[in-house]
Parts: structure tokens; sequence; C-alpha cells
């Protein structure tokens, strides 16, 4: 599944510049993940870049967008057109 930022985001800059997808971005308050370009770092690591970073573990699963890590393997090669 994507993940998303939650309202207990502090804005610390920490996990946009470590994701590879650039799907992290600043939102209106606080910092925002597009869910149609994360892949849960599959494709480039074993294991979410921003939740490592995340000094406050504000970053979790998004309940409403569930994906297995084919899903997010495809995801990742449509991003990349891969074939």
């Amino acid at each position: 599944m994507a993940l998303k930022i939650d309202e207990t985001c502090i804005n610390c800059d920490m996990c946009e510049p470590e994701c590879p997808n650039e799907a992290i971005t600043f939102g209106a308050e606080i910092y925002e993940i597009a869910s149609d370009k994360c892949t849960e770092c599959v494709g480039h690591y074993d294991e979410p870049q921003c939740t490592l970073v995340c000094p406050i573990d504000c970053i979790e699963p998004d309940p409403e967008l569930v994906e297995d890590k084919q899903t997010l393997q495809e995801k990742f090669n449509r991003i990349y057109q891969l074939s």
C-alpha cells in the first residue's frame, strides 16, 4: 500500500529528499505523499526510506490504498517505463 503522512508531522524536511520517486512534497500544512508515485521504495530499497529517517514516526501505511509487493513493483515499472 502507499504510505501517508499523518497530522503529527513537524515539517522537519527529512523525508522529502530521501524519496527516490519524488512522491513527497510540501502540502498546504504538512508534507504529503502522492499515492500514484509511492512504491514504498520497491524497486529502489528493501524498505521505505522516509520511514527510516522520520524522527517522529508519522509516516504509516494508507489503509485506503492497499497494494501488495507485486502491485508496487508494477507501479515502479510504470513510473520508470520498464516492461
